[in-house]
């Protein structure tokens, strides 16, 4: 979520939460991953609308961000060097929903080096956007209504589909990753906005893991999970956990468990998400942490990227080491 609408979030907006119980934070288990070493490796530019948004991760350990006010894909290699992959076509009448200025948000790399994006701006070049592998002029590949909010973004190649969590609408849409019509595959209240007191941002992040569409909810910091039937179809909704306050993006720490870390916005922090459903912070500001908006986990290590869209100072892609447990 980009900062025009989040700044709701920085001066105290009440969070809700779709359980009735909020578990507590509670310490690591002694089995868990470690996270330490945390150094920045790439600073960015705000005065050019530098505010890294989303992430995905190269086979080689480079990162591919996308800028969100710049509508920009960057790529940084391991050691901090930039370059701009591609920029989403302007809008000059764009009406974004909760923003109003057109921006790009979540990406997703296939196996063949194809980046896909989504991009919101009011207008018909709202939805899922596809960058050749090596760059090029991105090409829009499935059209979303002007009045949705695309944030997070999954790839499930196997089945050849992406997900797009619509933090507006509340849904969760499908979409053939070789382009055409979107249908919405999940509706729920667990994934809509809190009404009146909330930020106006409901599903964010999104992910595929082990057989289910895994989505937070920010205005009611809640990880969420979907299991996906045998037909292709939404099951039912179940609430995995609460209590994350300004709950963005999140990633798994493994393919094998449902350890998750998600990216805390409004206090610029990282929790680890145990399989129970409680949670341990495991980075802060004290580690350059900036308005964290979401992460990665390649070949042992965590990748944070920090918008800065409350703090105004330092966004940048942090990485971590992993380590013990990951199985978990």
């Amino acid at each position: 979520m980009p900062r025009l609408t989040r700044l709701r979030l920085a001066t105290g907006t009440a969070t809700a939460v779709v359980a009735a119980v909020v578990l507590a934070a509670s310490p690591a288990a002694a089995d868990g991953p470690t996270v330490s070493q945390p150094h920045i490796v790439a600073r960015f530019d705000l005065a050019t609308g530098q505010s890294p948004e989303n992430i995905t991760v190269e086979p080689d350990g480079s990162a591919d961000l996308t800028f969100a006010p710049a509508r920009q894909i960057a790529h940084v290699t391991p050691d901090g060097h930039m370059t701009i992959r591609a920029t989403l076509p302007d809008e000059p009448n764009a009406d974004t929903p909760n923003l109003k200025a057109a921006t790009v948000f979540g990406i997703v790399r296939a196996q063949d080096g194809t980046l896909y994006v989504n991009y919101a701006t009011g207008t018909d070049k709202t939805g899922i956007w596809r960058i050749a592998p090596g760059g090029g002029a991105p090409r829009q590949i499935a059209q979303l209504p002007a009045t949705a909010l695309p944030n997070g973004l999954a790839l499930d190649e196997r089945h050849g589909v992406l997900y797009a969590a619509d933090s507006v609408q509340g849904v969760v849409w499908r979409v053939p990753q070789a382009g055409g019509t979107p249908t919405v595959w999940a509706r729920d209240a667990a994934l809509t906005p809190v009404p009146v007191t909330g930020a106006g941002y409901g599903a964010n992040g999104v992910k595929v893991h082990d057989g289910a569409v895994w989505v937070s909810n920010s205005d009611r910091g809640t990880l969420l999970r979907i299991p996906v039937r045998g037909n292709g179809s939404a099951g039912p909704v179940e609430t995995r956990a609460t209590g994350l306050d300004h709950v963005d993006d999140f990633t798994f720490a493994s393919p094998y468990g449902d350890t998750v870390f998600a990216a805390l916005i409004g206090d610029s922090e990282v929790a680890e998400v145990h399989p129970d459903g409680t949670h341990t912070v495991v980075l802060t500001p004290a580690d350059g942490l900036a308005n964290p908006t979401s992460l990665a986990v390649h070949d042992g290590t965590l990748y944070v990227d920090s918008a800065a869209y409350f703090t105004q100072q330092s966004p940048n892609l942090l990485l971590a080491d992993l380590s013990c447990g990951l199985g978990n």
